[in-house]
């Protein structure tokens, strides 16, 4: 399998003024191509402020196989566009870089699938949105970790389930299914299993009122989980939660503080929803530099040149289809 290369995080090189100017100009020629713009929470805060939507991958793919509009500007990574493709095929979706990519979804291929499933005959294949077009072409259900349990839960409890690639959601699976036959992946998003569980400790010590608020996909999970069961950490204090999920707790948790412990591009969603209380990262080094590599001036360069087409082949789009279909309509978030 082919690993893309982690790129380099270049700092926002622009005054508060050629952002303003950037993102008018970017709006403008929005409106002009009929087009909208789809931010993921962990992109650069002055994305988020010019995208149309801002959200978690399942509700970009929502927002994308809703829209009416003609040209999808996709602001996240490789495999998000590649989704947004299967579920609006008559769309144009433009990525403003290619080397947006994802190294989970790079852990994986439509080949390792089949060769497992041949190994497990008869078990539901289910795959965290974090995949590229050829593995989703090979499941049975697609998910996110906001709906994931909602998935495992819409398929007969009789059946075993090769759960991939995501290692730590799928041991989040196994600790909330108990009762599933799941078989897991070993593969790990570089952000999440990167958290450093000795920063986070300090952050949550230094700030004992705080709630913790941990992605199923970090690495830390079961050990927080731990600490609920030894009474080093409140069992109310503890939310182990998606994206989505986290950015509802900003506003309607009643702690002041809370420490999140997943991507840091969430922040600035949390800060400008619920401005009133603070939100520390439990890593400051969690940040994505495939997410990064998006910037005001290549959204700007893609609505103006549309370049950076993604395009799935349509034999593949087809028999992913069904995969991705399942998981937008499953599960709230």
């Amino acid at each position: 399998m082919t690993v893309r290369p982690l790129p380099v995080i270049e700092p926002t090189a622009l005054s508060a003024g050629e952002i303003a100017t950037l993102q008018s100009e970017i709006k403008a020629l929005a409106r002009a191509k009929s087009a909208v713009i789809l931010a993921h929470t962990s992109q650069r805060p002055e994305i988020q402020d010019v995208a149309d939507y801002v959200g978690d991958s399942l509700g970009l793919a929502r927002q994308g196989a809703a829209t009416d509009a003609e040209v999808i500007v996709f602001c996240g990574v490789h495999f998000m566009a590649e989704t947004a493709v299967i579920l609006s095929p008559a769309k144009q979706v433009l990525l403003p870089d290619l080397a947006a990519g994802c190294s989970l979804a790079d852990q994986i291929t439509g080949e390792d699938v089949r060769q497992w499933k041949a190994k497990f005959p008869g078990y539901i294949a289910v795959g965290y949105v974090n995949t590229t077009a050829e593995v989703k072409a090979e499941l049975d259900y697609c998910c996110t970790s906001g709906n994931v349990l909602d998935v495992i839960d819409a398929i007969p409890k009789e059946k075993g389930i090769l759960f991939l690639p995501d290692f730590f959601l799928g041991m989040h699976v196994k600790r909330n299914r108990p009762d599933r036959n799941v078989e897991v992946w070993l593969g790990e998003c570089h952000v999440h299993q990167g958290i450093n569980p000795d920063t986070l400790d300090r952050v949550r010590h230094e700030h004992p009122e705080a709630e913790v608020l941990v992605h199923p996909e970090c690495g830390c999970a079961s050990q927080m989980v731990y600490y609920t069961g030894t009474g080093e950490l409140r069992k109310d204090r503890l939310h182990i939660v998606s994206t989505e999920g986290m950015v509802r707790l900003a506003k309607s948790s009643p702690a002041k503080t809370l420490v999140v412990a997943t991507e840091t591009g969430i922040l600035h969603r949390m800060q400008k929803m619920a401005p009133e209380k603070e939100f520390l990262a439990a890593d400051p080094e969690a940040v994505c530099a495939y997410m990064k590599t998006i910037t005001l001036p290549n959204v700007r360069d893609a609505l103006l040149k549309d370049q950076h087409r993604v395009t799935v082949p349509k034999e593949i789009a087809d028999r992913a289809r069904a995969s991705v279909e399942r998981m937008v309509a499953l599960g709230a978030r």
